[in-house]
């Protein structure tokens, strides 16, 4: 059996927002990443923090959203922060940022030793922010 990986991992994430021009405020100007291109007629945004790639695309038809817990597909997106001391900073920046819901404040992710917090953007999408020191 040929266990070679065929792939180089994720070159962008694509996410489907409810209001793409909150969501690209949320994140170029609370979490600082660049905006680097888009699509005005397939209203999209490309937005990086010079490591991940995320593609924001304008929902058509304001639905119900995704549910997680029915739909396949994501659940949410996780990012990774440097230490426990700019996940506290994070968190303290976004918990109040207009349209942000939190779904919980930093905790031990299970036993630990990482930690982590998840909410939803201004666009519906659920992110996690997290720090791993292993």
């Amino acid at each position: 059996m040929d266990t070679e990986s065929t792939t180089l991992g994720i070159d962008h994430l694509g996410l489907t927002v409810a209001d793409l021009q909150a969501s690209l405020e949320f994140f170029t100007k609370a979490l600082g990443w660049e905006k680097f291109g888009g699509n005005p007629d397939y209203p999209s945004a490309y937005v990086t923090d010079g490591h991940a790639k995320l593609t924001l695309w304008q929902q058509k038809n304001r639905g119900s959203g995704f549910d997680r817990h029915t739909n396949v597909g994501l659940h949410h997106t996780a990012l990774k922060l440097p230490d426990a001391a700019a996940l506290q900073r994070l968190y303290e920046r976004v918990k109040d940022w207009p349209g942000v819901e939190v779904e919980f404040a930093p905790e031990l992710s299970g036993k630990g030793p990482k930690q982590h917090f998840m909410i939803l953007e201004p666009g519906g999408t659920r992110l996690e922010f997290s720090y791993d020191p292993r």
